[in-house]
């Protein structure tokens, strides 16, 4: 390709999520060893380098207010009821659905062939369809809900999702990505999107309205995998495993008494997922099998969200926090891959290297035919197909999978509206 022909394609056509960031900054010590030499990290640099060069609001408001009083599920043509007025989302790349597509971010995938499998093409979507809450939006009876970056018009009016890939609790968290929009900052777009509503219905509707509206969160996965475990970072030296979880808790407590504050009320948070099995981790063990230093990392992380819920609950008048336990989703998916339909559970669909997973997907690589038999789509997401799995789970799953109840009865909670205000 010449010169020319390169620069118009590397305008065309953003740099893709975690390119090669991983790699040239190893996670750890000990993982950093198993690195194959088949691809030079010189190489690896010059392909990296290559590739990086207000009335609505009154009828979201008015919407929001009417809620559902039916109690009947579907609709007299066959069509799921709307259970909640709105979701709105907040997280990192397993959620995000293109915040960062007018970033200068290599956290980006709108591009082809993400979203391969998608209705709408490459949208952001760090998958080859679905991703776990759009699942839910459907299950809810809702359309899928817009990126806060896109969202106008009646789009906006079942919910907005704020995610960003490279996101975290922290806001340094994800730096080498460059664009990126933390946590703290998703709460502040959703604060002008209530500011945007209470300016023409006034503050009690409001407050009426958010409280039937689901609140999910999917936060932590960057602050280990873009943070404590890049040595780039000097958080591995200054905390140890529970330390750092315990740090983390405690910011994450702080944001979501702020959305509680805000008036949210029904709060949905998602643990993090086996996050030692995934194609970007598995290439750089010469067994190709999952890093069970990894996964014992992040295990304080979900005990002290899981406990955090039950302080939350116990605490906050007229508000329910469920936990979404997806490591175990995520190991009952691998330990039984078959019966649920998957054949290959250690590389990636779209990736290049030892398991797909050393360098990620990149503009229109040619991805694998059988997506629906894969477990991960590219070196750190999982599939349409286990996104699904996910969200049905989180739904309407026992107690082993959302605790202390699912996102369906947690829609049909009957909340106190003593504290309803915020």
């Amino acid at each position: 390709m010449e010169r020319e022909q390169m620069d118009t394609f590397i305008t065309l056509y953003p740099p893709p999520y975690h390119l090669l960031l991983n790699l040239l900054t190893p996670h750890s010590p000990q993982l950093s060893s198993h690195l194959t030499p088949s691809v030079s990290v010189f190489d690896l640099f010059l392909i990296m380098a290559k590739f990086w060069v207000c009335f609505l609001w009154v009828m979201l408001a008015g919407s929001l207010v009417s809620g559902q009083d039916d109690d009947d599920q579907f609709s007299p043509g066959g069509a799921r009821r709307e259970m909640v007025p709105a979701m709105f989302v907040f997280g990192d790349s397993l959620i995000d659905n293109g915040n960062n597509n007018n970033l200068p971010s290599f956290a980006k995938a709108n591009y082809f062939p993400y979203g391969i499998d998608f209705e709408g093409g490459p949208t952001g979507r760090f998958s080859n369809g679905y991703t776990m809450v759009d699942e839910i939006a459907q299950q809810l009876g809702l359309p899928l809900i817009p990126a806060y970056s896109e969202a106008s018009g009646e789009q906006v009016l079942h919910g907005v999702n704020y995610a960003s890939a490279a996101a975290g609790i922290l806001d340094i968290t994800g730096r080498n990505f460059v664009g990126r929009i933390p946590f703290n900052q998703q709460i502040q777009n959703f604060e002008n999107t209530l500011d945007q509503i209470t300016d023409n219905l006034g503050a009690d509707d409001v407050a009426e309205a958010i409280s039937k509206c689901i609140f999910f969160v999917g936060m932590g996965s960057n602050d280990y995998l873009n943070n404590y475990l890049m040595p780039n970072y000097n958080t591995k030296n200054q905390y140890n495993g529970q330390q750092y979880a315990n740090l983390l808790v405690q910011q994450y407590n702080r944001q979501l008494n702020t959305l509680y504050n805000l008036g949210a009320r029904r709060f949905v948070l998602a643990g993090l997922g086996s996050m030692g099995c995934i194609p970007s981790i598995l290439a750089q063990s010469p067994t190709s099998r999952c890093s069970e230093e990894v996964n014992r990392l992040i295990l304080p992380f979900n005990a002290n969200v899981r406990a955090m819920v039950n302080n939350l609950n116990s605490n906050l008048p007229g508000a329910k926090f469920i936990y979404i336990e997806i490591f175990r989703m995520f190991q009952d998916i691998l330990a039984n891959s078959r019966n649920y339909g998957f054949s290959v559970i250690n590389r990636g669909c779209c990736g290049i290297g030892r398991n797909r997973g050393q360098i990620t997907c990149l503009p229109f690589q040619t991805p694998c035919p059988n997506r629906e038999q894969y477990v991960f789509w590219d070196a750190f997401h999982p599939t349409e197909a286990v996104n699904i799995i996910m969200g049905r789970k989180a739904f309407n799953g026992d107690t082993s999978f959302a605790y202390p109840m699912n996102i369906e009865q947690l829609a049909n909670l009957d909340l106190e509206p003593n504290s309803q205000k915020p």
